[in-house]
């Protein structure tokens, strides 16, 4: 298994998100942003290598693993933790970001590990159908 650390960044309740390149993997799915850990990596030393590259940003804190979600499909785990950073944030490797409220997160086509912590956020065990999203 490979292990890949997800960056929860809350900035005035919004929650940073990044869309995945076309070419890649979920390519046009939105994800936090993060990356692999690397061997002997801590999380801190992992989160400030991945977010500086992706993001232009500097990690000034990094918490506890809050949700442990594999991958379906792949090698890898993805750990999804909260993330404090400095600087702002600018595309360098995803095709576009936002700032987005958990209510607005779940309305976003998300990566399935996303989705998960999505459901996670809102109290709920698994993501919504697709046919109930926002049914007003």
């Amino acid at each position: 298994m490979v292990r890949v650390l997800a960056a929860v960044i809350e900035r005035n309740g919004r929650l940073l998100v990044c869309e995945r390149p076309a070419h890649k993997r979920h390519g046009g799915l939105w994800e936090f942003p993060g990356g692999k850990v690397e061997e002997g990596e801590s999380d801190f030393d992992a989160a400030a290598r991945e977010l500086a590259e992706e993001l232009g940003v500097r990690v000034l804190e990094v918490g506890d693993v809050e949700l442990s979600v594999r991958d379906p499909g792949s090698e890898f785990v993805i750990d999804f933790l909260r993330v404090r950073i400095e600087g702002e944030p600018v595309c360098l490797e995803h095709a576009a970001l936002a700032w987005v409220t958990p209510d607005e997160l779940r309305s976003l086509p998300l990566a399935p590990s996303d989705q998960r912590y999505a459901a996670h956020l809102a109290g709920h065990d698994s993501p919504p159908h697709p046919a109930l999203r926002n049914r007003s």
